[in-house]
């Protein structure tokens, strides 16, 4: 048995743990995961309800649980299966891959945070949105930054380590000149380069997918 101690971390850390442990483990295997909270039960047992695999969890304590889950054949072929399957759809739907991106996927950034309400929420919820973006098995061609999203390119943030890893991935990471030089940025930027509103416009026209967390 496989076992991951996930209390205490913040969505999405302990399903994406839980993930790489699935995809690394052996046929017959049983990842066990102890977090602090239902609603990270909830999302382990729909991730592995997702990938057609059996859980069960199981409350040890007050704020304890554990989700057993066990792997029916080795992850690591169903994912290079779930590749074929993406593949084929996006064969049939005219969709473009060029190594692990997608082309004419752009993620927008408009702000720092993530949805309306309070401003340390969702910093937080921002924070984990784009570290799951780069968890993901297909990765967009373009992050867009504009507004108060600039703050994520510039040294010191939360997320520049994350946004750092998908420009290494080929992921074209632009950030609005104008946004830079208002917030007094311009010489913080840490990541990609900076872009102008006539490029911006442009990348989004010409999206065939667009993202706004």
């Amino acid at each position: 048995m496989i076992t991951l101690d996930a209390r205490g971390k913040v969505c999405p850390l302990p399903v994406i743990e839980a993930k790489k442990a699935l995809e690394a483990a052996p046929a017959g295997e049983i990842v066990a995961v102890t977090v602090d909270n239902e609603i990270a039960v909830q999302n382990l047992q729909k991730m592995a309800a997702h990938k057609g695999l059996t859980s069960e969890a199981r409350q040890e304590g007050d704020q304890e649980f554990t989700v057993e889950i066990k792997v029916s054949g080795s992850e690591s072929q169903n994912k290079g299966q779930e590749g074929q399957t993406i593949a084929k759809s996006n064969q049939e739907d005219s969709v473009s891959l060029v190594e692990g991106r997608r082309t004419g996927m752009v993620v927008v950034l408009a702000s720092r945070c993530m949805g309306s309400g309070e401003e340390k929420l969702g910093k937080t919820l921002m924070k984990g949105f784009v570290y799951a973006l780069t968890q993901q098995d297909v990765l967009p061609e373009t992050v867009l930054l504009y507004n108060s999203g600039a703050y994520l390119s510039c040294k010191d943030s939360d997320s520049l380590e994350d946004l750092l890893l998908l420009e290494s991935r080929g992921v074209e990471i632009l950030t609005c000149g104008t946004c830079l030089n208002y917030y007094e940025l311009s010489e913080k930027l840490g990541v990609g380069t900076a872009t102008n509103m006539y490029e911006i416009v442009e990348k989004q026209t010409g999206a065939s997918l667009i993202i706004r967390p």
